[in-house]
């Protein structure tokens, strides 16, 4: 069956989005690939901020809902432990990411990784009108559970854990050939998490 076209354009625009960045990608290369006129992009979206925010939205949509039950029921415990507690739990809502789209997570992640390198402030207003209340809360359990860490150096070592996972998760298909054929080892990117959320927790309790 046939995509209609505002669904069309979307899936288009979030494979280059994801593959060669935001900046980098035209208007053009969207309306090709999704073999429709620029007319028809600016009918559905308005503007590529616009969608590039709708690339977003679909996956935030069914994401940030599920963070907030998992924070609504994770028990506090503080320290590096309660970090990894922390982390472990969100990862069942990473993965249902994999329902929106094949291989939706790992697309998720990357797409993170562009808006955040090519700085494209729009997008922290997007989510923060949207999802600030699911952000703030994530925020307020990190601190819950590292209550002597001051602002700024939370900030710091949330950005670097930060750079650790997107790296982690885009490049995660690399990883697991990596550690197929040197160490013999099976890892699909539930592996790879459980091997990056240790290193996270130590770098964000800094203990």
């Amino acid at each position: 069956m046939t995509k209609p076209t505002k669904i069309q354009i979307l899936d288009v625009a979030e494979a280059l989005f994801a593959e060669q960045g935001f900046d980098q990608t035209s208007m053009r290369a969207i309306t090709s690939g999704a073999s429709v006129n620029l007319a028809s992009v600016n009918y559905h979206y308005g503007s590529k901020k616009n969608l590039i925010q709708s690339v977003f939205k679909r996956y935030f949509d069914i994401l940030m809902p599920r963070i907030d039950e998992t924070l609504d029921s994770l028990p506090l415990s503080t320290g590096r432990q309660g970090i990894v507690e922390l982390l472990e739990a969100l990862v069942p809502p990473m993965l249902c990411l994999n329902d929106v789209r094949p291989n939706g997570t790992a697309t998720f992640v990357m797409l993170l990784g562009k808006g955040y390198n090519e700085t494209q402030g729009h997008l922290r207003r997007f989510i923060m009108g949207h999802y600030g209340h699911s952000v703030t809360k994530l925020l307020t359990e990190i601190h819950r559970r590292l209550p002597d860490i001051q602002n700024d150096e939370l900030f710091w070592r949330l950005h670097f854990a930060m750079g650790a996972f997107v790296f982690s998760m885009s490049s995660s298909s690399a990883l697991t050939q990596i550690a197929h054929s040197d160490f013999n080892q099976d890892v699909d990117v539930v592996g790879v998490i459980d091997h990056l959320i240790p290193f996270v927790a130590t770098g964000i309790a800094g203990q």
